[in-house]
């Protein structure tokens, strides 16, 4: 009976796994183990490029308040005046470069039509000495396909009669003026080219600018827009506008801003029925009779400088270190002025924005 009960207390006895077996248990709990751990650490990746994909810092980024909105909404809007000056200017140089370039393009038309008479005076000259026993060589020579070559002969013209040379003498110039006029069309068109490749890439600024201006006022409410927008002033021009000037081409500046108010933004734009900034003010002073440039970096030097203390109506503020914003000034320390889009022309106090400089237009 004892020796049945130890036999059953017997600790039970497993025969030794082979060693290969043993190395194989060993190698699947490694490979279940490292399994485990790539998943986990699968996991917790995705979960982290969730976040940061969600705000790019792991974290829910708190939505922007509405003055944090404005701010960057009113730094892209002077960007993008900025952008429009600089597009404004370039469009000043491409019209001009396109007005030169069809001069020229007219001007070499009619130079080529007196080359060829001149050349066709060389034909007749050289049929009449053919009939009388020959073509002079030096005749001969300016009707080849190339008469450059002619031109390059320094002693032709010693060996010729005076008649002959006379009418050689006219087909050289003629030949010299076209090449030069030629040579400046081809030099403007390749300048008018620049130009037009500077206003597309201002413009692709301007419209980024103006685009993300919008995605983030999307973000707000229409009752939040509103507070951030203040309101046009709805004053109507006073009746001592005109006395308050300083000459009667002020008055006219400032009666023509005035009846611009309501009137929309729209970047380059120099109205009659929309303007930028720079484009009403040259209006206003259009109307006066003064013509001033088309940018607000050029408006700036159109007069001498006033200091702000004597500021009259008419006078041009200039807002920004960089000069990119331009207003009317109407008295009482007012101006009218074109701000931004979705912004009408309006009526604002120069301490709306970082007061620069002011000019009167002569």
């Amino acid at each position: 009976m004892t020796a049945t009960v130890a036999s059953h207390r017997k600790t039970k006895q497993h025969p030794p796994a082979p060693l290969g077996g043993a190395r194989t248990a060993r190698t699947a709990r490694t490979a279940r183990t490292a399994r485990t751990a790539r998943t986990a650490a699968a996991l917790a990746l995705a979960g982290a490029a969730g976040v940061a994909a969600f705000d790019g810092t792991g974290q829910a980024a708190p939505r922007p308040t509405p003055a944090q909105v404005k701010g960057r909404v009113d730094a892209l809007y002077q960007e993008a005046e900025v952008a429009t000056q600089h597009y404004n200017g370039a469009k000043e140089q491409a019209d001009a470069a396109r007005a030169e370039l069809s001069r020229l393009q007219d001007e070499a038309a009619r130079r080529t039509q007196k080359l060829n008479a001149a050349k066709a005076q060389l034909g007749t000259m050289a049929g009449n000495q053919y009939r009388s026993g020959g073509v002079d060589p030096t005749v001969r020579l300016m009707m080849s396909a190339d008469p450059q070559r002619y031109l390059d002969g320094a002693t032709i013209l010693e060996r010729a009669g005076s008649h002959q040379a006379n009418a050689v003498a006219g087909y050289a110039r003629r030949l010299g003026s076209v090449r030069q006029i030629r040579d400046r069309a081809e030099a403007t068109a390749e300048r008018l080219e620049r130009t037009e490749g500077t206003l597309r890439r201002q413009r692709v600024t301007i419209v980024r600018k103006l685009d993300s201006a919008e995605a983030l006022l999307n973000r707000l409410t229409e009752q939040q827009r509103r507070r951030m927008t203040p309101e046009a002033d709805p004053s109507g021009a006073p009746d001592d506008a005109g006395a308050q000037a300083p000459n009667s081409r002020a008055a006219h500046a400032v009666s023509f801003a005035y009846a611009a108010l309501g009137k929309p933004y729209v970047w380059g734009a120099t109205g009659p029925s929309a303007f930028d900034c720079s484009g009403l003010t040259q209006a206003a002073w259009k109307s006066g009779g003064v013509s001033l440039p088309r940018t607000t970096y050029t408006q700036i030097g159109s007069g001498p400088r006033i200091d702000r203390s004597q500021l009259a109506p008419g006078d041009l503020v200039f807002f920004y270190s960089g000069i990119s914003h331009v207003g009317l000034y109407i008295g009482d320390g007012k101006m009218i002025h074109a701000p931004h889009p979705g912004a009408p022309v309006r009526i604002a106090p120069i301490d709306e924005m970082p007061f620069a400089a002011a000019t009167r237009p002569a």
